[in-house]
């Protein structure tokens, strides 16, 4: 039952994190570090606390084809 009540809110931390890296525009696939940066600078930075969680929300829209994870060191997300 606990996994059901957090789909929401990783549904609307997706979004978020979406919105923010489309404002960026830079059309480059990004490091969580620099999403959480870029994230920091907006008004969804209190949401966010670590690079980790932003990892999690990408790796589990990755899953659903809505992110691609290029697997590199650091990893990079493309939206």
């Amino acid at each position: 039952m606990a996994d059901m009540t957090t789909m929401p809110l990783r549904g609307s931390a997706f979004e978020r994190i979406r919105d923010v890296v489309t404002e960026h525009g830079s059309g480059e696939p990004l490091t969580a570090r620099e999403i959480l940066c870029l994230l920091d600078e907006s008004d969804a930075h209190e949401e966010f606390e670590s690079t980790h969680e932003i990892a999690t929300v990408l790796g589990r829209r990755a899953q659903a084809g809505d992110v691609t994870v290029i697997r590199s060191s650091p990893y990079r997300y493309e939206l």
